[in-house]
């Protein structure tokens, strides 16, 4: 049996409790990792409040990426031995002693790395990826907007566009927040409580990608803030996901609006991910050029309080629970 933190009921984050549950075992193409730390993201508060179902098939427990040593290997599984130090995205399960996720999308932690930092990782980097990258098609000299940049998606979406040649812009809640990504490599972050990305985005001649997690009223500016021939990602909508907009600007401009997630993506899709971030990524990780950014770290036995601490939004990069 392995100790693991469960959603209870739909509800806050008073609502997760730890529990005991059977240790996981490998199916065919699958290992199980024996988990040092789990990271903690707003798809797993949406689970937990009752809006985010884990696809079928998949642990109900929260936790969409880990960091820890490969505990057992399933048939077919050759690339990976028992004793091997991966952080993985995994379907679900992450906040738990043991989990079982496709071998296809761990990958090693990076030279230098800790296993905390190395837990901060797969969603955030699968993520930005798949979706500014190859979604979104950003080059280099090209102006990127990421919205929300002191977050875990922000920070790294800064520090990704910035390596390979974009020039960066984003927004964020605060001064401190503010600085903090200009420290990573933002060429001007937006206090948007005081200025309007819109008008600052038009004065540099638009955006060619805009990465947003916002939506609600944010998606007609954003459209008025790309450049001819952009393309706006849509991630998640913290505002909602209905609005009207003037689709003329689409096709007057050529403009493109695109959005994914990533858990329901298929186990190949997530895989090819993983390929392109192992030849692409990873070396700069492990060259030092990017790095994860680290909030806080709370007690699997404390997930409560860290889904507390991240619905604050004060927080500046990843939290992580020590398993």
């Amino acid at each position: 049996m392995m100790r693991a933190v469960e959603i209870t009921k739909p509800g806050g984050p008073e609502v997760l409790a730890i529990t005991q549950r059977p240790v996981p075992q490998p199916r065919a193409g699958e290992v199980v990792i024996r988990i040092a730390y789990a990271g903690v993201n707003r798809p797993d508060a949406l689970q937990r409040a009752g809006l985010y179902d884990p696809p079928k098939g998949a642990s109900d427990l929260p936790g969409l990426e880990a960091s820890g040593v490969v505990h057992a290997v399933g048939a077919g599984v050759s690339d990976l031995s028992v004793g091997d130090a991966v952080c993985a995205l995994l379907p679900g399960g992450g906040y738990a002693e043991y989990v079982a996720t496709p071998a296809a999308h761990c990958l090693p932690v990076p030279e230098g790395l800790s296993m905390d930092q190395a837990a901060c990782l797969p969603e955030t980097f699968f993520t930005v990826w798949s979706t500014v990258f190859m979604r979104g098609g950003l080059q280099a000299g090209e102006r990127f907007l990421v919205h929300g940049g002191s977050s875990g998606i922000g920070t790294t979406a800064i520090q990704l566009a910035r390596a390979f040649g974009a020039r960066v812009f984003t927004t964020a809640g605060s001064d401190e927040k503010c600085a903090a990504c200009v420290a990573l490599g933002a060429e001007q972050a937006i206090n948007y409580h005081d200025v309007d990305f819109v008008e600052v985005l038009r004065s540099e001649g638009g955006a060619d990608v805009i990465l947003d997690m916002v939506g609600g009223s944010y998606i007609p500016r954003n459209i008025k803030a790309l450049a001819d021939d952009g393309r706006l990602v849509q991630i998640a909508f913290l505002q909602g996901p209905k609005v009207e907009m003037n689709f003329v600007h689409l096709m007057v401009r050529r403009l493109t609006v695109t959005g994914a997630t990533l858990r329901p993506q298929s186990d190949l899709a997530k895989a090819r991910i993983a390929d392109q971030l192992h030849a692409q990524v990873w070396p700069l990780l492990a060259s030092g050029a990017i790095a994860p950014v680290m909030d806080s770290e709370f007690a699997l036995e404390d997930a409560a309080k860290a889904h507390a601490h991240m619905e604050s939004s004060t927080h500046i990069g990843k939290i992580v629970l020590k398993v």
